[in-house]
């Protein structure tokens, strides 16, 4: 049952902690990785034969099975990803950055150059649901960055990947689509394989095996963030409709045991309503199982004096989303500093960003949110910067970059700096 606490009864750091994951599995991730550094393809095929029990299945989706996927696929549900594709196009192209020059009296010119990326790896889950979502919301923003080649990989249980997952990679944008899972699929991306081309970044979500992949491989690749269980905050006053509340705190239970689920409210009211309607509706989930075991290891209900005591709280955790169900969302939204997306009002329910609403659902989570921001076009491109100088400008500033270098020590910095004037080298 969900637990209901009262602040200023339990300690606040006990009211924001989290039961994390402690599974240990960077020996057999580094085993995995080293392997497919060695045997390239010849590892993946194992590992797809022995976690997937795809043997012999070719690694790469050709472009025809993409079409028969797309044409296999309730046109309805067509309709409603190329909606969302469009809608997380029009929200992610004002992320769009340019570069800029900085042109000096003295003749010296500086600047940034900002460019996309040459090729990325999405990594694609596809263990107890598939996740088309994750494909457009990954997918579309390295588009828009204008990145010149993007693959992907996935899962293939029994050899196949299910239909809705290549018909979201046909809308989306994906050049090349792998079959190929977990850590070993992350190996392939970082290193390259007979098969799969290596990457320069690596974005997506997955289980610890392809976090912890994900955290081995970086420096060799760039990727995106070591991404948790799924997490929701909800800040509400006793207005809200408890079975509104509950449904909410439950569509991020659903996804995984080790997820977060919290009401903050100043309304005992309100806590012990949603106690009971969460109880109601676990009983028909049909992921009650998944759920429960969430609400039992990181649910909660918190109640506060004020509004803005809950804001604090919700502050603390720096949620992965955070509804705020009041009166005047927007009267709200300026005292919150910690989160990775937030649902504004009564009628905004979480599950409009992870699908329609055009914001992007690869999220900062464990409290990541303090210093970390949601996936967009800047993931995916780089910057570099440039300088220009005439004679006369460095004329004017060597003295005081020599002046500055040999007080860190550095003589053969001061030397370069003047070493173009008559003289200046000897």
């Amino acid at each position: 049952m969900l637990k209901i606490y009262v602040r200023g009864e339990t300690p606040d750091a006990e009211l924001v902690r989290r039961e994390a994951n402690a599974r240990d599995v960077s020996g057999t991730v580094a085993e995995i990785i080293a392997d497919v550094r060695q045997n390239g393809d010849a590892a993946l095929m194992k590992y797809n034969a022995r976690f997937d029990g795809a043997e012999g299945v070719a690694l790469e989706v050709t472009p025809a099975e993409l079409d028969a996927a797309y044409a296999a696929v309730d046109p309805e549900l067509i309709r409603v990803m190329e909606l969302a594709a469009e809608n997380i196009r029009e929200f992610h192209r004002r992320q769009l950055t340019s570069g800029y020059v900085v042109s000096r009296s003295n003749g010296a010119v500086l600047g940034q150059r900002v460019l996309p990326l040459r090729r990325v790896g999405l990594y694609i889950p596809g263990g107890t649901a598939a996740y088309p979502s994750s494909v457009l919301m990954n997918c579309v923003p390295a588009r828009i960055a204008g990145v010149d080649e993007v693959v992907m990989t996935t899962p293939a249980s029994g050899g196949a990947v299910s239909d809705v997952i290549l018909a979201a990679a046909r809308i989306a944008g994906v050049d090349r689509v792998f079959r190929v899972g977990g850590a070993q699929a992350v190996a392939a991306l970082a290193y390259g394989t007979e098969t799969i081309p290596q990457v320069d970044k690596i974005v997506g979500p997955g289980n610890a095996f392809v976090a912890e992949a994900k955290r081995q491989v970086f420096g060799q690749v760039a990727i995106d963030m070591i991404a948790g269980p799924s997490e929701i905050l909800i800040v509400s006053d006793g207005k809200s409709d408890p079975a509104w509340m509950a449904a909410d705190l439950l569509s991020q239970a659903e996804h995984d045991r080790l997820a977060t689920a919290i009401l903050i409210t100043d309304s005992m009211e309100l806590a012990e309503a949603v106690q009971a309607e969460v109880e109601r509706q676990l009983a028909v989930l049909p992921r009650e199982e998944i759920a429960r075991a969430a609400i039992e290891a990181n649910g909660k209900i918190i109640v506060t004096k004020t509004l803005d005591e809950a804001v604090e709280m919700a502050n603390a955790v720096a949620p992965e989303h955070l509804e705020l169900a009041v009166d005047e969302p927007f009267a709200f939204l300026g005292k919150v500093r910690n989160a990775g997306s937030i649902f504004l009002g009564r009628h905004c329910p979480e599950p409009l960003g992870d699908y329609l609403s055009g914001t992007n659902h690869t999220l900062p989570t464990m409290g990541t949110a303090r210093f970390s921001s949601p996936l967009g076009v800047e993931d995916f491109v780089k910057r570099s910067y440039f300088s220009y100088y005439t004679p006369e400008a460095l004329e004017a500033v060597a003295d005081a970059a020599a002046l500055f270098a040999d007080s860190e020590g550095l003589h053969g910095h001061a030397v370069s700096a003047t070493a173009r004037r008559e003289g200046g080298a000897k």
